[in-house]
């Protein structure tokens, strides 16, 4: 009752300003619904708490008692802050009458956070948690082997597949194919195939371990090996499914072999498997790169005459290769063909048209579409990055803020690399003060500031005789200093 009858009250605030103003329309509908919405309020709540000692206490004093969906909710908007993500997920956990009981998806929300800001220790101690919990399962070490080898950290991706069994999870053929892509991913292809030789008589090789190691041989590139590994999953009796062929045809057409790749498309059709729109859009692709647009637009019409619907991938395909020969207007047509199929452009489609647009130097068009985007699609964290570098670099750091505080306003919360990209910009402006105060907020969000961001801010500080400010920062980065991995 009383959970209930704080939200009504802050609703009825909501109410009584609008009566206040005449019933103008100065608060909306949506602020009516966001006092009401518990996923909202918490986020808002969260992300303008400027101090993480007085989260607990604002979040103890917000009326809100979290359900396992809502905190699950709150968790995936806050997946780019990972100590907020943290601290929120412990203080839920610590609620009167029991806490709140996380979901499984939860739990690893905050693991991939935690992973990606480095804070290992912290995401061992929520595993241990799963496993006290008795909720550990294969994808909570996936999500660790790939946050690992995507920091280059193999040794531990590969102690973390060793180490399951000490948390009660049995190691299977998709966690070693987990331990295998997430090596692939991260160019130590050469890692995985030894660990593959060491294992396969552990595990029986299906088409997806294959399919894993061809890919990451084509990556390489090692064309040669790829085909080699082709032929060893032929002589084991494993078919090729549909996805070893869009892995070879990717291969083949970032190694500039296209011809090649055409041929695999027709022997995979002469064999009764359809290519994907995947394989459509690589082809589309790859055209486009080599400026071939008839053909690039040929192929995507031979698809249609296939019978295989256009899914947004290819869509965006085909709005990169009008975009590398600069046919915005083609490029914006092919967004009303989407659109006249159901298709929704996404964030991709609209970054794909700005980034090429400011890499021509029309950033005042670049800016139009970003203005159009914001109606009809939600920018993402490139999106914000990218405008916000646009205007830096063309010394509008006013018009970078006032991105900046758009994307504030709809409570996204920003990456590292947006953070970085305006602090340069404000110490390249000389606005020192008010890149202090960007970098403590992305410190108290969890997310460790890049070395040469911070040493930029620093030589400024040390110019400016402002040691004092200069020590208050180092003290607040040794919160985000690297956790050991083994207990």
């Amino acid at each position: 009752m009383g959970v209930f009858r704080h939200t009504w009250l802050e609703a009825r605030k909501v109410f009584v300003r609008m009566l206040s103003n005449g019933g103008a329309a100065s608060v909306s509908g949506d602020a009516l619904v966001d006092a009401l919405d518990p996923t909202k309020r918490l986020c808002k709540l969260i992300i303008s708490c400027r101090k993480a000692s007085a989260l607990e206490h604002e979040l103890d004093h917000s009326g809100v008692r979290v359900t396992p969906e809502v905190a699950e909710r709150v968790l995936e908007r806050l997946d780019n802050a990972g100590m907020l993500a943290y601290r929120f997920f412990e203080w839920a956990r610590r609620q009167k009458r029991g806490g709140c009981a996380h979901t499984v998806r939860s739990f690893h929300t905050v693991v991939g956070s935690l992973a990606k800001i480095r804070q290992y220790q912290l995401m061992w101690d929520v595993v241990a948690i799963m496993r006290k919990e008795g909720v550990a399962n294969v994808e909570t070490f996936c999500i660790i082997m790939r946050k690992y080898a995507r920091a280059q950290k193999f040794d531990e991706a590969v102690y973390t597949f060793n180490v399951m069994e000490k948390y009660c999870v049995s190691p299977n053929l998709a966690a070693f194919n987990s331990l295998l892509s997430a090596l692939c991913k991260s160019k130590n292809v050469r890692k995985a195939q030894e660990i593959f030789d060491k294992m396969n008589n552990r595990f029986t090789p299906d088409a997806k371990t294959y399919s894993i190691l061809l890919e990451g041989w084509g990556r390489a590139p090692n064309l040669p090996k790829m085909w080699e590994v082709y032929n060893e999953m032929l002589d084991s009796g494993c078919q090729p499914d549909i996805v070893t062929y869009g892995i070879m045809v990717d291969a083949l057409c970032k190694t500039g072999r296209i011809e090649e790749a055409v041929r695999v498309v027709h022997d995979m059709s002469s064999r009764g498997c359809q290519p994907t729109t995947f394989i459509y859009s690589v082809l589309v692709h790859t055209y486009g790169v080599e400026m071939r647009i008839e053909d690039a637009v040929a192929t995507f019409l031979d698809m249609e005459k296939d019978g295989v619907v256009p899914d947004v991938v290819v869509y965006n395909a085909l709005v990169t290769a009008f975009c590398k020969v600069k046919k915005f207007d083609n490029a914006f047509r092919v967004m009303d063909d989407m659109e006249g199929h159901g298709i929704n452009p996404n964030s991709r489609t609209w970054n794909i048209i700005l980034n090429t647009l400011i890499s021509h130097g029309k950033d005042d068009e670049a800016y139009r579409v970003f203005r159009s985007m914001i109606k009809r699609c939600q920018p993402d964290s490139d999106t914000y990055t990218v405008m916000i570098k646009m205007f830096c670099d063309n010394d509008k750091i006013e018009m970078a803020l006032k991105v900046w505080k758009y994307m504030r306003l709809k409570q996204f919360i920003p990456s590292m690399h947006t953070f970085s990209v305006l602090i340069n910009g404000l110490c390249d402006k000389g606005e020192v003060s008010q890149a202090c105060v960007l970098l403590e907020d992305m410190i108290e969000k969890g997310i460790r500031p890049p070395g040469s961001t911070f040493g930029k801010l620093r030589q400024l500080l040390l110019k400016e005789g402002r040691k004092d400010v200069l020590e208050f920062l180092v003290e607040k980065m040794k919160i985000l200093i690297q956790e050991p991995l083994f207990d």
